[in-house]
């Protein structure tokens, strides 16, 4: 099989697909990799070291899709993409189609299989896809969020540790998955008083007994969380986008310190925080109501090399698999690639985006058996 590893478009996304090592790996296979140019070189993977590996660079990212059977990316498909996917090629990157209608209506109408890092799960409770991202950007989202509190940067002057003499920042944590452990590993590292809230007990009873024995932990209902915005100097997202789930208000805002700061993590417009909107590395800030707000999508792209490497290292033995079977097969064998196909020739195979677009809905073994009966 050929795969195409272009180089990503997104606004501040300086992560690669694929390492060298994956590169080699399949190569030694028998398989073709095609990298575009400059691919990885922000995240310290010249094309040099593609070539050694085994792989061909080629000049544009037109020339990788134009090759490619498989397109293997990091973020979702941009406008400038669109016109580039054709019919059977297969996406495996995170798509996050839910809240993005024209996305799926491009997936669906270019007749691509598209399998997304988000999805692959074999038991729905593991997600080894996304689970490297989630702990990296939880950490990321800490460190920026301490970074955001200094004056400098027009924050409130809060050290997360305080000082001799002087009590730490309080930070809450919306969120105990591992986005949530992540942000609470590095803001407990650095001195904060910090409090963590889900709606599952036996979660918080679990970070409690065997993660953070000191942790502050506490029932995410809104009676809480509105006891606790008003002391907080540090908010921070690490909820999963649900339909219909809002956790803080526009108009609880009020109830929070000026210059306090929200970092969401999830930072999907429509969820936990209801005054969410996308920003960016180059201008990761706005604020509503005296609360700074930081809501940048791809956080661990902050830290692209060791993003990029713990990302590959995760979706390389997939890739492999889809490589060496093809997709139909690979799916029919792997419940978790099954798990992770979002869109198969024109069918919508993920039922949260069919419910959230009020589309049709195939499930993915309906479509798997259609479309290996033609």
């Amino acid at each position: 099989m050929i795969i195409g590893v272009p180089k990503e478009i997104k606004d501040g996304e300086h992560r690669v697909s694929l390492t060298p090592i994956g590169a080699e790996t399949l190569a030694a296979q028998g398989h073709r990799v095609v990298v575009e140019t400059a691919a990885g070189l922000a995240a310290g993977m010249p094309d040099d070291a593609y070539r050694q590996a085994g792989a061909e660079i080629l000049a544009d990212i037109r020339a990788v899709y134009q090759q490619a059977e498989m397109i293997v990316k990091v973020k979702e498909i941009l406008p400038p993409e669109y016109p580039l996917l054709r019919e059977g090629q297969v996406l495996f990157t995170y798509i996050h189609s839910a809240n993005k209608p024209d996305q799926t209506q491009v997936l669906l109408d270019s007749k691509v299989v598209g399998i997304a890092y988000e999805n692959v799960t074999a038991d729905g409770r593991e997600f080894p896809l996304l689970t490297p991202m989630s702990e990296i950007a939880g950490e990321v989202g800490m460190l920026m969020g301490a970074n955001h509190l200094f004056t400098v940067q027009g924050g409130s002057g809060m050290l997360l540790g305080g000082a001799p003499g002087v009590e730490p920042a309080k930070v809450a944590i919306l969120g105990a998955g591992h986005v949530g452990i992540g942000a609470a590993r590095y803001a407990l590292a650095m001195g904060a008083d910090v409090t963590l809230l889900d709606i599952s007990l036996q979660r918080l009873r679990e970070v409690r007994h065997t993660i953070f024995p000191s942790i502050r932990t506490l029932y995410c209902i809104r009676a809480n969380v509105v006891r606790l915005l008003p002391e907080v100097d540090l908010l921070v997202n690490a909820v999963k986008w649900s339909p219909g789930l809002t956790i803080v208000s526009r108009e609880m805002l009020k109830l929070m310190k000026k210059q306090a700061l929200i970092v969401d993590i999830d930072c999907e417009p429509g969820g936990a925080i209801e005054s969410c909107a996308y920003t960016t590395h180059a201008e990761p800030i706005f604020e509503i109501d005296g609360v700074r707000h930081l809501c940048v999508a791809n956080l661990p792209s902050a830290v692209a090399g060791t993003a990029s490497r713990s990302l590959s290292n995760a979706t390389l033995p997939y890739v492999v698999e889809l490589a060496d079977k093809g997709w139909l097969r690979a799916c029919q064998d792997n419940a978790a690639l099954r798990a992770g196909l979002a869109f198969a020739k024109g069918y919508l195979t993920f039922l949260p985006t069919a419910k959230a677009q009020n589309r049709t809905f195939t499930p993915a073994a309906e479509a798997i058996a259609i479309l290996a009966g033609r």
